[in-house]
């Protein structure tokens, strides 16, 4: 065990709480249809986007951060898990600037970008506390 697969571990089981609570809040208390409405269609009704694309994204993406933040908590499928959550920061990014040019996003966006990049800038074989870790080691020996 090393200072470097401790650190990777609590970045990504950081982010992947931080996502995971969310998307449980949203998906099964707020419910995806009330997300959309709270978050993307009142506020952006009076923006260029047509209301389609809100009402998509507004459901979509509670679902994204309950689902990308499972698997980035327990290490399965770090990859795809950060390709969601990377996305979901840049809607939630093109959201606030398109309202607010100048929005401050060191409470928000900036310390899950920062874990998301640890997780994405360490060498997968450096996360050792994951199950994509453990699914290496039993195809290695197979």
């Amino acid at each position: 065990m090393t200072h470097r697969a401790l650190g990777i571990f609590f970045a990504r089981a950081t982010l992947g709480l931080m996502f995971l609570m969310t998307g449980i809040f949203r998906v099964f208390q707020m419910g995806a249809v009330e997300h959309a409405q709270r978050f993307f269609v009142g506020p952006y009704a009076e923006t260029f986007l047509p209301g389609w694309s809100l009402w998509l994204a507004g459901t979509t993406v509670p679902f994204v951060e309950l689902v990308a933040g499972a698997l980035m908590l327990v290490g399965f499928r770090v990859r795809e898990a950060a390709m969601g959550i990377g996305g979901v920061l840049l809607v939630v990014t093109f959201g606030h600037l398109l309202t607010e040019p100048f929005f401050a996003f060191d409470g928000h966006v900036m310390p899950r970008l920062l874990l998301l990049l640890v997780v994405l800038l360490v060498p997968r074989e450096e996360d050792q506390f994951s199950v994509d870790a453990a699914l290496r080691k039993v195809s290695a020996v197979h």
